[in-house]
């Protein structure tokens, strides 16, 4: 199979061509804001590498091994409409399914996802 181009959904890099994320953002500034307990924005254009960017900054969090890095996705609670309290029940069980399949953990589970 020959890589392409992706322009739907974050890249896998045997199917899709990529550019290393060294090259999207400053790597060392992004790890010295979350050193210092900082927030930061990555903002850009619809299909620019976004979610890849933070797929591949959890894996570098993961791997130093200082950190924890989880990407969810919360798009899904839209559908809720308006209900806060289904809403946020959906979040829990995307954090809770992520949280199992990312990290092989349950902190979440175990810590909030009784009390929805």
């Amino acid at each position: 199979m020959t890589k392409f181009f992706n322009t739907a959904g974050p890249i896998q890099e045997e199917d899709h061509y990529s550019i290393p994320i060294a090259h999207r953002i400053d790597l060392d500034e992004i790890l010295m804001l979350i050193g210092q307990k900082k927030y930061f924005v990555i903002h850009a254009p619809r299909q620019s590498g976004k979610t890849t960017t933070l797929l591949e900054l959890c894996k570098i969090l993961n791997q130093s091994g200082k950190y924890k890095g989880l990407y969810i996705n919360v798009e899904g609670a839209q559908t809720a409409k308006g209900d806060v309290e289904q809403a946020t029940r959906m979040i829990a069980n995307v954090l809770v399914k992520m949280e199992q399949e990312t990290l092989g953990e349950s902190f979440f589970k175990e810590h909030i996802h009784d009390t929805l």
